[in-house]
């Protein structure tokens, strides 16, 4: 890994953390009924509109892979919401970005993979020319529930031949267990609801 954004971000301390977290999860909306009845969604988009949140939970993914202590060569983000770091995140540590879509949007030839979301199915795909063999990949998403949607994205990794390192997750819900799904692959979260 690249060492240029330690230069931007110097200070790693546990007490500028713990700031940053307050920050974010100060900003994170509960939306309840969203995408449909019984559903509380954590809404993310309060911390993007607030400049000072979104640098302190960019920090915080750069923390959360620093602590991973892994060689990455890829970042590999699902739509729509983990693109939303994952690109910064694949700049900043000088890695390939690889979009993980949903069925159709991409052109050329794709690999798919169909899932189950804790309010109904979906399938996601990858061109079938995102990774080389051995690639040393992390998945990024916004949220962790069931695991569906990241363990699909693990699975087209793997179709690559690609080597998963771990998936990081601005928020995670605990109570669902979704990171069983995703075993043995090592999973960090930032937040947890």
């Amino acid at each position: 890994m690249a060492n240029s954004w330690r230069e931007r971000w110097p200070e790693r301390s546990s007490e500028r953390q713990r700031r940053d977290v307050e920050l974010v999860r100060g900003l994170v909306r509960s939306i309840p009924d969203f995408p449909r009845a019984g559903i509380l969604f954590r809404d993310i988009m309060p911390v993007l509109r607030d400049a000072v949140a979104l640098q302190a939970a960019f920090r915080l993914h750069l923390d959360t892979v620093a602590e991973l202590a892994q060689p990455l060569d890829a970042v590999m983000a699902i739509e729509s919401r983990g693109f939303l770091f994952g690109m910064c995140l694949a700049q900043a540590l000088e890695l390939a970005f690889v979009p993980v879509r949903k069925l159709g949007k991409l052109p050329g030839e794709t690999l798919q993979d169909r899932y189950q979301l804790e309010y109904g199915q979906g399938t996601l795909e990858v061109h079938a020319d995102a990774l080389k063999a051995g690639t040393r990949v992390l998945i990024l998403d916004d949220l962790l529930a069931t695991g569906g949607t990241c363990a699909a994205a693990i699975r087209l990794a793997r179709r690559l031949d690609a080597d998963v390192r771990a998936c990081v997750f601005l928020i995670e819900l605990d109570g669902i267990h979704g990171r069983e799904e995703l075993a043995p692959v090592p999973v960090a979260s930032i937040l947890h609801y």
